[in-house]
């Protein structure tokens, strides 16, 4: 079940109904923003039994078996995934007390209310019986919310703390972090595509050519005569790299055309995008879908 209020054609042109990775997704569908408790409640109806959420801007690799029965054996009736960040203050901070009780939540603290490292990080296990608890007629954020009601209410609210993998890929640079981190294999996961093969029968490469691991690159994608493509680098299906191109660190999307001499390092560029012969594209950069970036063009962030 995917509830979903932005970008939604997109979100379904991507995933369709799931039968590609062996799954049927359903779409739970805000006409208006809900809020994050809002939009658990929006999609109740087409699911049953315990109620699982896990948000969509976190790449981590927790065993959910591991926290459901973390859940059951505390008879909690929430539990949420914890995770400890160098500085909390963009994030949710959460207290716990004996047993993995949780004491205190925290939305967006104040360098002054820091207590303790230990983060929302976005899996949440909530029985059934507790939606109800969130209003349907106005937006609701589970964090500020919800989340402080159960305790209000002395309900069993407890804080799950494995020690795995964890990254918010909510910004462009983070974004772009999680690719590198999977194509390192440090994340628990069978999501990353497979690494870059000079055997790859479906990836044209012209005379000269190089490619340094670890990096991913898509069926249909043409390198041309001289190009240096990674470390760390990913192409999507059907990118064109002309004569003497390097790619190091770049995230492309599919469809991208890279003019000859061009030079994208450490940066994004969206599917369909047009980057011009002798273009700089530097570290933190984002092209978006469909742009058409001039000759000797040079971009930073």
């Amino acid at each position: 079940m995917l509830s979903c209020s932005y970008m939604v054609d997109a979100i379904r042109a991507v995933m369709g109904d799931g039968r590609a990775w062996g799954v049927r997704l359903r779409y739970a569908v805000e006409t208006d923003p809900l809020g994050t408790g809002g939009g658990v409640r929006n999609a109740i109806d087409l699911v049953g039994g315990l109620v699982v959420v896990l948000n969509g801007d976190v790449l981590t690799d927790p065993d959910l078996g591991a926290m459901l029965a973390f859940h059951a054996e505390r008879g909690a009736r929430a539990t949420i995934y914890l995770h400890p960040v160098p500085d909390p203050t963009p994030y949710g901070l959460v207290e716990l007390g004996a047993g993995g009780r949780v004491l205190r939540f925290i939305e967006k603290p104040d360098p002054s209310e820091i207590t303790t490292n230990t983060i929302n990080a976005g899996i949440y296990v909530i029985d059934r019986e507790l939606i109800p608890r969130i209003a349907t007629d106005r937006p609701v954020s589970i964090e500020r919310e919800f989340f402080p009601g159960l305790l209000a209410a002395d309900i069993a609210f407890f804080g799950w703390a494995p020690k795995r993998y964890w990254l918010d890929i909510g910004s462009p640079v983070k974004y772009r972090e999680a690719h590198v981190d999977l194509m390192a294999g440090k994340v628990g996961t069978g999501a990353a595509p497979p690494l870059w093969s000079s055997a790859c029968a479906e990836v044209t490469t012209a005379a000269g050519a190089i490619v340094k691991p670890p990096s991913v690159i898509g069926p249909g994608t043409r390198l041309g005569p001289d190009c240096r493509v990674g470390p760390d680098a990913v192409l999507g299906e059907r990118c064109t790299l002309g004569p003497g191109v390097i790619v190091e660190g770049a995230i492309l999307w599919d469809r991208v055309e890279v003019g000859a001499g061009a030079v994208l390092r450490d940066c994004i560029v969206a599917t369909g995008a047009r980057i011009g012969a002798g273009c700089v594209v530097g570290p933190g950069a984002v092209v978006e879908a469909g742009a058409s970036v001039p000759d000797h063009t040079r971009i930073t962030s």
